[in-house]
């Protein structure tokens, strides 16, 4: 039997690496995706093989996932229940993607994860599993009755790592736990269990990785544009970019427009405003969410450059959608956005919503420019070749265009009060 498993290199994947290989006597391909976890891949294919694998893939995704999943989820304007970005939802279809590729070019038989039997990424990884590959068999130790009883807790499993030589590095007891990639880092369990613990409070102040608090960003407001193109993100201008950019690695070739925007890469986009973001402390969310498997869950959230983007992406919609096209896609959020928590990604009804987003955003295109200060992102102006906006018709001074009689204000209150009046008349009567 040959199993590909997700594997990051802590201590859980470690110990399930060597467990499922032992358990069904398998080869173990190892896969770990560059979903932006930075420092977290120094030395992981080595760990890999150190552990029992026979390969391991540590593949490159962060362009792929910046382009194909946060930017078409941004264009749809999707935040889950309100606050939650969706940044560790986003990635698990993508990184499930990948397995499923690489289960098919080794002829593997299954695929395995790590995640718990209580969350919501065991239904993200299988429903993808199950719209791309329904052939492949998905096993999930988390959910067998033996693999609990040999590891009831984290205890157990370092005492396991410890005897069987998996190279790991853990302590018997996390005050919580961390997923990081491109959009945003999230934490959960542990000391945030408790729904009053204060999050921003100076105890947990070493938690935050992305950001500073809103108390310690700097008292001066920076400016930041944004350059759209049919609802995508393209372009950045600020006073200071070209300094970042040569900072983040990413300065060589790049090219500026007649306005002195950089022109970037997805990918470069997510890494310049998650910097620009996280000094200015925007993008904490700390908040109780539905889980799709039933339960409540408390989670404290950091997602600097994706609070930006959705923020500017919806100044830039404000002068450019009409109205209706706008309140279509709006009513529509909530559906979206539980489509990608839930895990439905590849879902055909997912894929016919996104392509009436794609249509509704062909004329997003313009500049918005925000300001970041102490938490906040600020409208500062936007522009657009394709303004729907017409100040001649909006102001309140005369009308030189003519295009707006306030008379006929008159005709249309009364039509639309007359079934106001006539259910008024029959219920008094």
């Amino acid at each position: 039997m040959k199993i590909v498993v997700a594997y990051s290199g802590g201590l859980d994947t470690s110990v399930l690496l060597t467990w499922l290989k032992e358990t069904y006597s398998a080869e173990i391909i190892a896969f770990c995706a560059d979903v932006g976890q930075e420092e977290e891949l120094d030395g992981l294919e080595e760990k890999a093989l150190r552990t029992g694998a026979s390969k391991c893939y540590i593949d490159d995704l962060r362009e792929e996932f910046a382009r194909d999943f946060i930017f078409p989820m941004i264009q749809a304007g999707a935040i889950y229940e309100g606050q939650y970005f969706l940044g560790t939802s986003i990635a698990r279809p993508l990184i499930a993607k990948r397995m499923v590729e690489i289960a098919r070019r080794e002829n593997a038989d299954a695929v395995a994860h790590g995640a718990t039997g209580k969350g919501n990424d065991q239904v993200r990884f299988e429903l993808t599993a199950a719209a791309l590959a329904p052939e492949l068999q998905v096993i999930a130790p988390w959910r067998l009755e033996n693999f609990r009883e040999t590891f009831p807790g984290r205890a157990e499993m370092i005492a396991y790592a410890e005897a069987n030589k998996i190279p790991v590095q853990a302590s018997a007891k996390k005050p919580y736990s961390m997923d990081r990639n491109l959009l945003h880092i999230s934490f959960e369990s542990g000391i945030l269990e408790d729904p009053w613990f204060d999050a921003s409070a100076d105890a947990a102040r070493d938690m935050y990785v992305l950001s500073v608090s809103p108390e310690e960003a700097p008292d001066k407001a920076e400016h930041v544009e944004l350059l759209f193109e049919k609802g995508i993100c393209i372009g950045l201008g600020s006073a200071g970019l070209e300094a970042l950019l040569h900072d983040l690695g990413i300065g060589n070739g790049v090219t500026f427009n007649a306005d002195g925007h950089a022109l970037l890469t997805p990918l470069s986009i997510m890494r310049v405003l998650n910097k620009l973001g996280g000094r200015h402390g925007v993008g904490r969310v700390d908040m109780v969410e539905n889980r799709f498997v039933g339960m409540k869950s408390r989670g404290v959230y950091e997602t600097p450059g994706g609070a930006i983007l959705h923020f500017a992406h919806r100044q830039m919609e404000s002068i450019t959608m009409d109205r209706e096209v706008m309140h279509l896609r709006d009513s529509l959020i909530p559906k979206y956005a539980s489509l990608v928590y839930n895990g439905f990604w590849f879902a055909p009804e997912r894929e016919a919503l996104q392509t009436f987003v794609t249509e509704s955003q062909k004329h997003v295109t313009g500049v918005v420019r925000v300001k970041l200060y102490k938490g906040n992102v600020i409208a500062a102006g936007r522009k657009s070749p394709v303004s729907l906006y017409n100040p001649d018709i909006a102001t309140m001074e005369a009308d030189p265009t003519k295009a707006y009689n306030q008379s006929d204000a008159t005709g249309f209150i009364a039509l639309n009060a007359l079934r106001l009046k006539v259910a008024s008349r029959v219920h008094k009567a």
